[in-house]
């Protein structure tokens, strides 16, 4: 069976997940160009310099942000797949 003989309520349900899916990832390297460009900023304006750690400690969790965001991407889109396996294996 192939994917396009699925019934239109499934072919939509997995195009609405893997939508939902790249648009949190989206969401991920948003917060982490955030975090990490605030981060850069507090280190180089000296007038902040009392707040050098909380720099260090924002680019630190851009980091740590951007890895989550990378994981949950390929483990959803690795779920997604499993799912529309099964679904094609119950309509044979």
């Amino acid at each position: 069976m192939n994917i396009k003989d699925l019934p239109l309520n499934d072919l939509l349900t997995v195009e609405m997940t893997y939508l939902s899916n790249e648009r949190s990832m989206l969401s991920y390297m948003r917060t982490f160009m955030v975090f990490l460009s605030s981060g850069i900023a507090i280190l180089k304006i000296e007038l902040l310099n009392p707040l050098m750690l909380l720099g260090y400690i924002s680019i630190a969790l851009s980091v740590v942000i951007l890895i989550i965001g990378i994981y949950r991407f390929f483990t959803v889109k690795k779920n997604v797949k499993r799912i529309l396996k099964n679904i094609s294996k119950k309509q044979l």
